[in-house]
């Protein structure tokens, strides 16, 4: 059976989508059979789709065809008479091109006197599809209260654009559910009694009629909106909690900001396809299956079934007729979840927001269930710290919240374990929690010793920290700045260096991370991060990498006071300079009197098989950045020390020595943390196990690595780690294009060429941006697989997205070292369906 539909639409913008398809699709009939003053004349409907051959999840099978009338529905209303004569000519039209039923959409069936005058001067069967529209609003009333465990007896619900068809059914559907009803319709008290015979009189004492939506936004939390008005429901009026299901078209909810959380806008009326239909011949699974409007899978499913029945017209719906719809649709694979907002899918969290304002709030507390609990935690993460952070998070199918940790291990709500190969990107040297950090904190704690007393007094930790990290630095660093963070750390140093040699210029090196905070961004050498927030410092330049003769023309230069650099870079993606360069870096610095300021924030502390990485080439900084391990990950905790010289320099007297100070910097807590992790590093040998797994570690995934042309290097030292990727994608967008536009009618290429040389530049960096996406989609599927199948955590470098940052803590064990390398063995074989 083949069916037609007379789709229109629902605002300018989709007008403007219409008009986009009638100019190309009359082009491409152009170009492929050449021009006719036929192909260039007024239509009355445009086509859209032709779905060739459907086939239900029942194994029926129909076909079917989509139109455009190209009005909206103000356009229609305008114009009523008219209107219904042109759908008129359209349902004639489409039942030349085969169709044997015919769907109306929205207006189109409004101003045919909902399908009764359409019928009865065409004599085709049509339906308005209002019956299924009517089912899946009231299946989404109802999946809603469940989903926040709202009991529909106890339940008010405000239906608006009563008695309508639509509304009308629904109200009798709810009201059989237990509901208490609040009717909004429009005229006097008259209008309100005749509303009332509508229903049977069992349900009649559980209603309340208005004709004043005012009345419903403070007591109501529950709204069906199924106007032919649009526009009436205020959100920002509504109470927090409140859910509408807007099944109206237009839309019955005002056009907003979507900047509430505490409110859910449901579209109401759509139902999905599932995996078991197929709509024509799918080309990698793509095809219209999610958010398809009721009145077209109506049409659709009856279609489906063999049904050639004018099924939903009228004025007033049957129940029976609605339920029946929608068991034949479920019945053929078309379900009403899941649910959307503003064509965006619905899940779990978006309710969770909301729970709280229909039940009495819950605390965060794991007796609750790991499944809420962990709801309740994405969500607040969503709502109040990043929500694109969170979708990425979605996207990936890696979102996590873990309750525990221990050693190299952590475990999530749902108590799945997961190995820890990202390890805080290297801030967990001693593992999650390790027990002699937290015995040093707990005694600590237990005897009240007075943290913030910088300033007023001489922190005793901090200074006992103080003296140790002099004694095991490299060189003879005699002075020390705590601070909190990484890139707090690397403001100290900048700010020291620049405070000895007054104008001075700074260098650092391309591809380098030191930080985000304005100064450290300023010397970190990658431009997405600094974009956004230039000018930064203007004193400061950078040089390539491992390149010694760079440094050495910046430095003739002169005004160069000081050099920042990684001895590995970590986030630019573990690069390593050329054998050697931070020997000659020093020897530069001190021909130049240039202060050499090593960032060892992520090699330090055993990361790379010694102390410091500097210690491979046994090169003394004039200054040296540590933060990341140096508390075991326990409490926030940098530090920047520096040759005692330089220290007097810059604030060696009594107007200059409290220039740089920090309130939370050097407080005893996080000292005392520190001293505890300085004793398990140096007791338990991590920079040798380091040394000693970290070299099996990298020989066994080369060994992997080798088998597969999409990694590139496996390359690093110690438990510093990186895979590198190179998956290409170069030409792929345009191949893919030739290879559909060859097949297609008309000239896609001519089309091509005659766009504005902008459009088509613009187009050209758009699929080389989709190329380099697709890449790093590949790295992060690997990702999600490590995570998903293998229960092993890790990511990519900040830099360099195409990067697999292997940074687990330093007590990883051989064992655990070799659990990563069957898992990654078994992940590269699964993603190598297609390699060069």
């Amino acid at each position: 059976m083949k069916f037609g539909f007379i789709a229109h639409p629902t605002s300018g913008a989709l007008k403007r989508h219409v008009k986009m398809l009638d100019l190309l699709e009359r082009n491409i009939r152009e170009q492929d059979r050449g021009y006719s003053r036929d192909l260039w004349q007024w239509r009355n409907l445009v086509p859209c789709a032709d779905f060739g051959r459907i086939v239900g999840a029942s194994g029926d099978v129909c076909e079917g065809i989509v139109h455009y009338m190209p009005l909206t529905a103000d356009e229609m209303l305008s114009q009523p008479r008219a209107i219904a004569a042109r759908v008129i000519d359209g349902v004639h039209s489409l039942q030349k091109q085969g169709a044997q039923l015919v769907g109306l959409g929205g207006f189109t069936a409004i101003v045919g006197n909902r399908g009764l005058v359409t019928l009865e001067r065409t004599g085709v069967p049509v339906t308005t599809g209002n019956s299924l529209t009517a089912y899946a609003a009231w299946r989404n009333v109802l999946e809603a209260m469940e989903r926040l465990e709202v009991d529909p007896v106890e339940t008010e619900v405000a239906i608006i654009g009563y008695p309508g068809s639509i509304a009308l059914v629904i109200a009798r559907l709810l009201g059989r559910a237990g509901c208490r009803l609040c009717l909004v319709h429009r005229g006097g008290a008259e209008r309100a009694r005749q509303g009332l015979e509508y229903l049977e009189e069992g349900l009649r004492e559980r209603v309340r009629m208005t004709q004043d939506l005012e009345e419903c936004y403070s007591s109501v939390r529950f709204f069906v909106a199924a106007s032919s008005s649009g526009g009436l429901i205020d959100p920002y009026r509504l109470a927090p909690g409140s859910v509408v299901v807007d099944a109206a078209l237009p839309r019955d909810v005002m056009h907003y900001h979507q900047d509430r959380d505490d409110i859910l806008i449901i579209d109401g009326g759509l139902v999905s396809a599932s995996a078991d239909i197929r709509f024509g011949d799918e080309n990698m699974g793509l095809a219209p299956k999610k958010f398809i409007n009721g009145c077209l899978a109506e049409t659709l499913v009856l279609s489906l079934e063999g049904r050639a029945e004018a099924f939903s017209i009228g004025r007033e719906l049957a129940e029976e007729h609605v339920l029946e719809i929608g068991g034949l649709a479920e019945r053929q694979g078309f379900l009403t979840t899941p649910m959307a907002s503003w064509g965006k899918r619905l899940d779990d969290r978006a309710f969770e927001a909301l729970r709280r304002y229909h039940h009495e709030f819950h605390q965060l507390r794991g007796e609750q269930g790991g499944t809420l609990l962990r709801n309740q935690v994405l969500n607040q993460f969503a709502a109040h710290i990043n929500p694109i952070l969170h979708e990425f998070y979605a996207f990936n199918s890696i979102e996590r919240v873990f309750q525990h940790g221990r050693g190299c291990w952590l475990t999530d709500l749902d108590g799945s374990r997961y190995l820890d190969f990202v390890a805080g990107y290297g801030c967990l040297n001693t593992g999650h929690n390790h027990p002699a950090v937290n015995t040093a904190l707990q005694r600590y704690l237990k005897d009240e010793c007075p943290t913030f007393v910088q300033y007023v007094s001489v922190p005793l930790q901090a200074s006992l920290l103080a003296q140790r990290l002099t004694e095991i630095a490299p060189g003879r660093l005699g002075r020390v700045f705590f601070s909190n963070s990484g890139t707090e750390a690397v403001e100290a140093a900048l700010k020291l260096a620049m405070a000895c040699r007054p104008g001075c210029r700074v260098v650092y090196c391309e591809n380098g991370y030191h930080g985000k905070t304005l100064g450290a961004l300023s010397v970190t050498g990658r431009d997405k991060h600094r974009q956004p927030f230039e000018p930064l410092l203007s004193r400061c330049s950078a040089i390539p990498f491992g390149d010694v003769q760079a440094l050495e023309r910046a430095l003739q230069e002169g005004n160069v006071g000081a050099f920042i650099v990684e001895p590995i870079q970590g986030e630019g993606g573990v690069l390593f300079p050329p054998a050697g360069y931070l020997r000659q870096v020093r020897e530069l610095c001190s021909a130049h009197d240039c202060v050499l300021i090593i960032d060892e924030i992520q090699t330090g502390l055993g990361r790379t098989g010694k102390l410091f990485a500097c210690e491979w080439e046994e090169v003394e900084p004039d200054i040296l950045v540590l933060a990341k391990s140096l508390s075991g990950g326990a409490v926030p905790i940098a530090a920047t020390l520096a040759r005692v010289d330089l220290w007097d320099r810059a604030y060696g007297s009594i107007g200059t020595f409290a220039l740089h100070t920090s309130t939370f910097g050097g407080g005893n807590l996080a000292a005392a943390s520190a001293l505890a992790t300085l004793d398990v590093i140096q007791a338990e040998h991590l920079p040798d196990n380091a040394a000693r797994v970290g070299t099996r570690l990298q020989s066994a995934l080369s060994e992997v690595a080798a088998e597969y042309p999409f990694i590139r290097e496996v390359r690093g030292q110690g438990l510093m780690i990186a895979i590198e990727f190179h998956n290409s994608f170069v030409g792929s967008v345009e191949a893919c294009v030739r290879e559909f536009a060859g097949r297609l009618p008309g000239n896609m290429a001519a089309t091509y060429r005659m766009m504005s040389d902008r459009a088509r530049q613009l187009i050209q960096e758009a699929s080389l941006e989709l190329e380099k996406s697709l890449e790093e989609m590949f790295v992060m599927r690997c990702v999600t697989k490590l995570s998903r199948e293998h229960g092993i955590l890790t990511f990519v470098t900040a830099n360099n997205n195409r990067v697999l940052r292997i940074q687990p803590p330093l007590v990883l064990s051989d064992l655990e070292a070799q659990r990563f390398v069957d898992a990654f063995a078994e992940v590269c074989r699964d993603m190598s369906t297609v390699i060069e």
